[in-house]
């Protein structure tokens, strides 16, 4: 289910035009989940769309007790629904955070 719930939230944010979504297998280097997914919205309004777009979608896949954190922010939101985090962010807060490289120094 992992994996398919991953494409799945690729699909969705490729759908509402999420910039740059990349999914980063961490299944070998987390005990907590097993892929995070980062992309980024171009504006405040965009990320919450996103957000939304992606809390819906989980819902829809019979994904229970979903937690987010930082709706209202303008930078970051995420979306825990455990064997796959989401991170949706501002372009400024992903190049600030760098999130890939600390997850996957390949990339």
């Amino acid at each position: 289910m992992t994996i398919s719930l991953k494409n799945k939230i690729i699909e969705n944010l490729a759908d509402i035009k999420a910039v740059d979504p990349i999914a980063i297998n961490v299944k070998k280097i987390s005990t907590f989940t097993d892929f995070m997914i980062i992309a980024s919205g171009t504006s405040n309004r965009h990320i919450t769309a996103i957000s939304e777009k992606v809390i819906e979608g989980l819902k829809e896949n019979n994904i229970k007790d979903v937690k987010v954190e930082g709706q209202g922010n303008d930078d970051w939101v995420l979306v825990d629904a455990g064997d796959v985090i989401i991170h949706l962010m501002s372009a400024e807060a992903r190049e600030f955070y760098d999130l890939e490289s600390l997850w996957d120094p390949d990339l």
